[in-house]
């Protein structure tokens, strides 16, 4: 495995996990830049307004980081591990922006997204709405106080319809709402082993843990 992406709707956990795999396995570790894109507070306080240039700015950066990384293979941390993928961008994009706005997008995402590797394995960390919320709101973010139960139930449709359309992809969701991987050595270790030493198929792999 050269390219593991862990993916998650927000509060999953995917960058804890990224990060801790990427220490324990010597890889390069790609992180999203998501604090730093100024538009993203305004977003959140005024959604009609900002979508649209919020959603660009993402594809720029993320596509920008992506070709960094990805494009050369480094000889001494071949594995690189990602906490989002670049499809993330067009699955927000189909909630935020109105019709006329994210057929302009898509019709950008498709032209660059082209040019970018398929990870080896999608990992989606998958955990029922409510306990995102709980999570979101322990991390106490204040751009992310406006987030709803009903945008995040959006997000997670929107993976699984992307997750469903990649007949070409191997994607593995795994149900971690019986596990702490963050707090707890053995579930993280159970979660390792199933992203690791085992093998998948083109398509989706559903287990719980």
């Amino acid at each position: 495995m050269n390219y593991l992406v862990i993916e998650g709707n927000i509060g999953a956990g995917k960058t804890s996990l990224a990060n801790r795999l990427a220490e324990d396995m010597g890889a390069r570790l790609i992180l999203e830049k998501f604090a730093e894109n100024p538009f993203l507070p305004k977003f959140y306080s005024d959604p009609a307004k900002y979508s649209f240039p919020l959603e660009l700015s993402f594809l720029a950066e993320r596509y920008k980081q992506h070709k960094e990384q990805l494009t050369h293979r480094d000889m001494f941390a071949p594995l690189a591990i990602a906490d989002y993928y670049f499809s993330k961008s067009l699955i927000f994009a189909a909630i935020t922006l109105p019709v006329d706005e994210y057929n302009l997008y898509r019709q950008l995402y498709n032209i660059i997204h082209q040019h970018l590797p398929l990870p080896d394995l999608y990992v989606y960390l998958y955990l029922p709405v409510e306990n995102l919320m709980k999570n979101i709101g322990k991390r106490g973010r204040d751009y992310e106080r406006g987030i709803s139960s009903e945008y995040l139930t959006k997000l997670q449709d929107g993976y699984f319809v992307y997750m469903k359309g990649r007949k070409d992809m191997k994607s593995l969701v795994i149900d971690t709402r019986n596990i702490d991987f963050v707090n707890n050595q053995d579930d993280y270790l159970k979660l390792k082993d199933a992203i690791f030493n085992h093998t998948y198929v083109a398509g989706i792999t559903r287990i719980i843990l």
